[in-house]
């Protein structure tokens, strides 16, 4: 059973379109019969094709926004298309800043309930279901949508496989944006861009993560070697991120990032549940921890109980002299 029409938040920067939006619409290709995006922006041309390839049909751009807070224009516009009896049956949107902003205020303005933190979508009886972790991921529930649609959903990123359909380019429409009146009124007046090398930590096929078992701050540089020659990027636990470590934009887990790379290199990590909920999910996980019983292992594909300490400079030098 699938629903007729869902729309997706497209986010896009540089003129790519973000990984977690490509996921949401593999996701909806399995739900909806027809899937169109929405966009703020005035730029949908140049990401039409790489849309339509993942199934998106149609995406509606809002325009130049000149500075607005992406949320005001973007919910207005589409609030303004349902009440007008042109809306989905239900939007899906990431869990990025830009569109829980959007996702709250549509819910404010269409009176809707919104479902949030959803690791999997399903269809049953003319409705969603979503699944969400609890208690830390140890434990999964459902819920289900009782009202009218649209439905409205955030989901976590890396929830899906992003995996493209071979497409046309998606048809570029315009939103009307209505006036927004004082709320309107807000303008983003600078961004800042954190500097990085190397692949992204969410979008990396290796991650080598280290945690609180490294000793100090200094040597999280083996772990930055380390993910380095293997040509990923270096994650961290939330215990050496709050002692002042590494900076918030590397932690992996509940409330960091989670990330799905081929291979997870857990270093000095114990594995407590925030932590795991954020890298469970990755193909080939390899741990190394001084304690046997340490909660990683219990996950992991590979084991190494060994001194972080002696383990990460051997393999550094091994793959150094290669």
């Amino acid at each position: 059973m699938t629903l007729s029409t869902i729309w997706v938040h497209a986010e896009a920067m540089d003129g790519t379109v973000s990984s977690t939006t490509l996921e949401l619409l593999t996701k909806a290709r399995d739900l909806a019969d027809t899937v169109a995006c929405f966009y703020a922006g005035d730029d949908a041309d140049d990401i039409a094709e790489q849309l339509g390839e993942y199934g998106c049909e149609t995406v509606y751009q809002t325009g130049d926004l000149e500075g607005a807070l992406v949320g005001v224009p973007v919910a207005a516009a589409i609030a303004e298309m349902v009440d007008a009896g042109d809306g989905p049956d239900a939007i899906l949107l990431g869990t990025s800043y830009d569109a829980r902003d959007v996702a709250a205020r549509l819910s404010v303005k269409l009176d809707r309930t919104v479902i949030t933190n959803v690791v999997d979508v399903e269809v049953d009886d003319d409705t969603l279901i979503g699944t969400e972790p609890i208690f830390g991921g140890t434990t999964e529930v459902k819920t289900r949508f009782t009202g009218d649609g649209p439905y409205l959903m955030l989901v976590r990123p890396k929830s899906f496989p992003a995996e493209p359909s071979g497409g046309p380019a998606a048809d570029v429409e315009d939103l009307d944006v209505p006036e927004l009146g004082a709320s309107g009124g807000a303008r983003v007046i600078e961004r800042h861009v954190e500097e990085s090398e190397g692949p992204k930590l969410d979008e990396a096929a290796v991650v080598v993560a280290g945690g609180r078992g490294l000793g100090e701050e200094e040597k999280f540089a083996m772990v930055e070697d380390l993910a380095k020659l293997l040509k990923g990027a270096a994650g961290a636990s939330r215990a050496i991120v709050d002692a002042g470590w590494v900076p918030y934009a590397l932690q992996v887990g509940q409330t960091g990032k989670v990330v799905k790379p081929d291979v997870y290199i857990a270093a000095g990590i114990s594995g407590a549940t925030q932590h795991l909920v954020g890298m469970k999910g990755s193909k080939h996980i390899i741990a190394i921890n001084k304690d046997p019983e340490a909660p990683i292992f219990g996950i992991a594909d590979l084991g190494i109980v060994g001194d972080v300490h002696k383990v990460m400079p051997k393999l550094i030098e091994a793959l150094q002299g290669r």
